[in-house]
């Protein structure tokens, strides 16, 4: 049995497709944990087994690992949370003990690029999730870090901004070419390492994308793609800051948000080369006619 965690996210919602499909014809018994068992697709039905709550509760992931082979394991971004520790590790404690409790044998973690690199201490969110990793690696199950760099996806929450005034910000230089990835292949990688479970020890796998984009190049598609000028506008980190705190994201959160970006510009996803087996293939050209562009015309 393979349980996932997030069924309704952008990437736990592809994987539970994805193994609904794979697992068709398998045998494989899937299980959900889910908050909101009215968000899950349809198709879910009669065969997935739901359990409702929040996979941060201890109670929860006892009865959602009961029997289960494998485990997809994200920690949910939460604004409130009152620092990063609790945001990672803290919600993951739970799910830790459990995992040796039930036999566990095999977890697939959403993680991020930049361990061994000169900023991975001081890299806010990242650090904090490396640190997961290191605390769900401790628990001895077979474990697999998905090493992300920054997704095409984020791009989504700024529809609005490209559609109306033909601007997209971020805070690295325009310039800086740097990996970028589709959620749908951290998705596919997942399911490929859920379904195969002959991996055995602890490591990362890299899930790069097909070539390094910088932002000016990301406008660039988009424009292209779109068929009308799109533009990078670069933010300071204080203007980050400042609509981080209009989201209600708390000081503590948001400065681990900036502390990322100030790493990214420093190099924290370069420190994995792209081969065949780190690369992904969904390009960002065709990230943006699937997904961006039908978002901006609707």
């Amino acid at each position: 049995m393979i349980v996932i965690t997030t069924p309704t996210g952008q990437i736990g919602g592809r994987l539970l497709e994805i193994l609904l499909d794979e697992t068709r014809t398998r045998g494989e018994e899937l299980r959900v944990i889910v908050r909101d068992p009215g968000r899950l697709p349809d198709r879910v039905g009669a065969r997935v087994d739901v359990v409702t709550g929040s996979h941060g509760d201890a109670e929860v992931v006892d009865r959602a690992f009961d029997g289960a082979d494998a485990v997809f394991w994200l920690a949910p971004s939460n604004t409130q949370e009152p620092s990063l520790d609790a945001m990672y590790s803290g919600f993951t404690r739970a799910a830790a003990k459990a995992f040796t409790t039930h036999g566990v044998g095999h977890v697939v973690g959403v993680s991020a690029l930049g361990r061994g690199t000169p900023v991975a201490s001081r890299a806010g969110h990242v650090t904090a999730s490396l640190a997961m990793d290191d605390l769900i690696a401790s628990t001895g199950v077979a474990y697999r870090a998905l090493a992300n760099p920054t997704f095409f996806d984020n791009l989504l929450w700024q529809v609005a901004s490209i559609r109306n005034d033909g601007v997209f910000t971020d805070t690295v230089a325009a310039d800086r070419k740097a990996p970028t990835a589709a959620t749908r292949d951290i998705a596919a990688a997942a399911a490929g390492l859920l379904l195969d479970r002959s991996w055995t020890g602890t490591g990362e796998v890299p899930v790069l994308g097909p070539e390094d984009l910088s932002p000016n190049d990301l406008a660039r598609i988009m424009s292209e793609v779109l068929g009308r000028p799109i533009r990078y506008e670069r933010q300071t980190l204080d203007e980050f800051r400042i609509a981080l705190a209009g989201h209600g994201v708390g000081d503590a959160l948001a400065q681990g948000y900036l502390d990322m970006m100030r790493a990214k510009d420093d190099g924290l996803d370069d420190g994995v080369r792209r081969t065949p087996r780190t690369a992904s293939p969904t390009t960002f050209r065709e990230w943006c006619e699937q997904v961006l562009k039908p978002a901006v015309q609707a």
